[in-house]
């Protein structure tokens, strides 16, 4: 069976910007991939060029087999693409925009019928959908619109930053949405900002830095390879120096402890990388007690996709989108979004 999607040396360039320099990347049938990075990383240049909005410069990208390149308009009958700013004619209501979106698919008027109620009905849509989508809430109207890339059946959905802007709750009712949508065999490529949106769908993760794909796994095997669990420790609100580096030394012995570094920026607060165990808080507590320092706060946490970036680029997701917003190119921008 062919993959769901196959993406393999992508590029693409607008004038003298490298969007996508080297994206390749393959989508398993019946999964949620998602794909991580900052603004600018090159994430909605690759989906703009999956859905046969923007053309490759190199590269094959191909849909259940289907050449997106060569065969475009057949790869577009293969897909959903949702994207990331909801377009909805305010006048029409929800159940008038679902026709017609389904005329542009030429769905025969039963099955569309069908379909509309369907849809409407696994989007908990019904009570809304004889209203003005200018009514909507924000969440209302992601959800019609996901509804819209699903009515004419897509091997794959492709959605670009689908809860970007909504508020917890919302989220949530999307979340299960992809995660049924995935159980009954559609495949969702996503993109998203949210880290823990990311770490809670998808199956599989690509991280993109630059045009580039740096990483790719299972959220559990890029977070194993980072190292073992991330440890915080105060010895006081704000420590001497000294006593820091007296604690750094004496945590720094113990057999389980990987990495330990101080914080100055955090009152010399303690940065601790450790094997995975369930006695490692209450033995670094002992140990500190044994030594006569006290324990203000410690904390453990499991390794996030955020470290997984940061041991890759030695930058965060956050440093990096602060990095990009003052790289931008505006008339790269208003090319892409013109093409």
């Amino acid at each position: 069976m062919a993959p769901a999607v196959l993406i393999q040396n992508l590029q693409k360039r607008y004038g003298p910007v490298e969007a996508v320099k080297d994206v390749s990347l393959t989508v398993e049938p019946g999964q949620i991939f998602g794909l991580l990075g900052p603004n600018g990383a090159g994430k909605t240049t690759t989906l703009r060029c999956l859905c046969t909005l923007t053309k490759p410069d190199l590269g094959i990208v191909e849909v259940a087999g289907v050449s997106a390149i060569k065969n475009p308009k057949k790869a577009r009958q293969l897909l959903g693409y949702v994207a990331q700013e909801v377009a909805l004619d305010k006048v029409l209501t929800g159940r008038e925009l679902l026709q017609l979106q389904a005329a542009l698919y030429h769905l025969p008027r039963a099955v569309a019928a069908e379909r509309i109620k369907a849809t409407l009905a696994l989007l908990d849509l019904d009570n809304y959908a004889d209203q003005k989508t200018g009514t909507y809430s924000g969440g209302l109207r992601k959800r019609l619109d996901l509804a819209a890339g699903l009515l004419h059946q897509p091997v794959v959905l492709v959605l670009d930053e689908p809860t970007v802007g909504l508020d917890i709750e919302s989220r949530r009712v999307i979340w299960d949405f992809l995660r049924q949508l995935r159980d009954s065999g559609t495949t969702v490529l996503m993109t998203s900002h949210y880290l823990e949106e990311i770490d809670a769908l998808a199956d599989r993760v690509a991280i993109i830095d630059q045009g580039k794909v740096i990483a790719e796994g299972t959220p559990s095997e890029l977070k194993d390879q980072v190292g073992g669990d991330r440890i915080t420790l105060r010895i006081r609100e704000f420590a001497p120096l000294d006593e820091a580096e007296k604690a750094k030394a004496m945590i720094q012995a113990l057999p389980f402890v990987q990495d330990v570094l101080i914080n100055p920026d955090q009152g010399n607060s303690l940065n601790l990388v450790v094997v995975p165990q369930s006695e490692a808080l209450s033995t670094i507590q002992q140990a500190l007690k044994e030594v006569g320092l006290p324990t203000f706060g410690i904390a453990q946490a499991r390794p996030s996709l955020d470290d997984v970036y940061l041991a890759a680029t030695g930058r965060t997701l956050l440093d990096a989108d602060v990095a990009a917003s003052g790289k931008r190119d505006p008339k790269a921008e208003r090319k892409q979004n013109m093409r």
